[in-house]
């Protein structure tokens, strides 16, 4: 019979094991065994607990690079955003406008439509649309910019039409006004088209990002752009299909 013996922190558990056990007996050195891993996390938490209440506070490690040796910071260390490009700025600033063209167009689905596949599409559209629009405010908010663009004063220029003009796949207001009077079938072609159009700018948007050179190296950023980028492109398809369905209830 051969005894094994693990050290916990001055602490000693012990289990036995059968050079031919039984077959009850795998049982207890099973049972044995979980109760020693339990034991090893007991003393694994306390080491930690042990460390968070060291009164010479917490220990801030650095990784160094590949072969280098890592640092130890002080205490007082506090991290830091990543560096950021204009072109992040002005890419997170742009979008915002090109996403509240978008919410503005779902908005007047349930009023002109009875399309019940339209208006599930408008309300996921206009929920996504409307938290992303949330998350690059508060991206652009704790960077300390502006959440609109900086855009030079020309005398008889509209402001915001000119700011909206600039963004790729944007509706032009005969578009919009287009949409707003258009009842039923004609509404749901007017909406697939103008919102495929949409879609299309904002990936552009995201491949002038990424084109841009040191633009979108920012990780959160880069994952919104990705997954924008990844949202409306399965969304382009889905209205390619219901326009292409609109047509054939057309022609019969």
């Amino acid at each position: 019979m051969t005894i094994f013996t693990l050290t916990l922190n001055l602490k000693q558990v012990h289990f036995r094991y059968e050079s031919k056990p039984k077959p009850h007996s795998v049982r207890r050195v099973v049972a044995c065994a979980l109760f020693a891993a339990g034991a090893f996390a007991v003393v694994v938490s306390a080491t930690a607990v042990a460390q968070r209440t060291d009164p010479g506070g917490p220990v801030v490690v650095q990784p160094g690079a590949p072969g280098a040796p890592s640092k130890t910071l002080p205490p007082s260390t506090r991290a830091t955003l990543p560096p950021r490009s204009p072109a992040d700025v002005e890419f997170m600033q742009g979008m915002i406008l090109h996403h509240a063209q978008a919410v503005e167009m779902t908005a007047i689905i349930r009023s002109h439509t009875q399309n019940n596949d339209l208006r599930a599409l408008g309300a996921r559209i206009s929920s996504s649309q409307a938290d992303e629009i949330k998350f690059m405010k508060r991206w652009l908010a704790a960077r300390g910019e502006s959440l609109s663009m900086a855009m030079p004063k020309m005398p008889g220029m509209n402001m915001p039409q000119q700011s909206k003009a600039q963004m790729p796949g944007m509706l032009t207001p005969g578009q919009m006004e287009a949409l707003h009077k258009a009842k039923g079938a004609e509404f749901d072609r007017l909406f697939l088209l103008g919102m495929i159009q949409h879609h299309n700018g904002a990936l552009t948007m995201v491949k002038d990002l990424f084109d841009t050179a040191g633009a979108g190296q920012d990780a959160e950023l880069f994952d919104f752009a990705t997954d924008a980028d990844n949202t409306q492109r399965a969304e382009i398809r889905v209205m390619e299909n219901m326009l292409r369905k609109e047509t054939i209830e057309e022609k019969r």
